[in-house]
């Protein structure tokens, strides 16, 4: 986002804007979360294209948890060419998809090490990021940290086979397009930074 100056469009957010905002969009997702369901393809794709025409997607941004599906990509690339690559935008870029690749148990300790403070959103990991002081914020509030409730292994395991059986397939989707560029997320953050910064000018040059 700072590089580039384009914004991040999340879905999880989009998805609590909507709710917050008591949207039509909103209000058909919290009835359905309600019932304890997962919030459907259309309801997720209508908000996000309400996202993409927005005046601060002209020039690009970055999709977060969206894909998550090999349905939603096929969705993706069609909205591109039917509404997105008109005149009004300056580019035609097909996105890509940045897949980075970490062994499964650095995951697990990445996931269920994660902490952050509820009172200024500072994200530890008591592996490998831990604050001065065991479960506590290093800034002088030192607010007592959190994990999150779905940070725990017994929720971890079943998100992990759903990925193998949902997200998985868009990988696939997007390695038939010749979109899909794999990058070594074991790696320090600021080399996989700068790889993907290669990718993206690469692919934009």
């Amino acid at each position: 986002m700072e590089r580039y100056g384009i914004p991040q469009v999340s879905t999880g957010d989009l998805l609590r804007e909507n709710v917050v905002r008591g949207t039509a969009l909103g209000v058909a997702a919290k009835a359905v979360m309600a019932r304890g369901e997962l919030v459907s393809d259309d309801l997720v794709c209508n908000m996000v294209r309400e996202r993409l025409l927005l005046p601060d997607c002209v020039r690009g941004y970055i999709l977060d948890g969206f894909p998550r599906t090999a349905a939603q990509a096929g969705w993706l690339d069609a909205l591109l060419e039917r509404e997105l690559f008109d005149n009004s935008r300056p580019t035609r870029a097909w996105p890509i998809v940045i897949r980075l690749e970490v062994d499964y148990n650095q995951l697990l300790l990445r996931i269920t090490g994660r902490r952050s403070c509820p009172t200024c959103g500072r994200i530890y990991n008591v592996h490998f990021q831990p604050p001065r002081k065991d479960e506590v914020c290093d800034e002088p509030h030192g607010t007592k940290l959190e994990a999150r409730n779905d940070d725990r292994l017994e929720v971890i395991q079943p998100r992990l086979t759903a990925f193998q059986e949902q997200t998985r397939p868009v990988a696939d989707y997007y390695q038939r397009t010749g979109r899909l560029i794999s990058v070594n997320g074991d790696l320090p953050v600021d080399e996989v930074t700068d790889q993907i910064f290669r990718i993206l000018e690469d692919h934009h040059a």
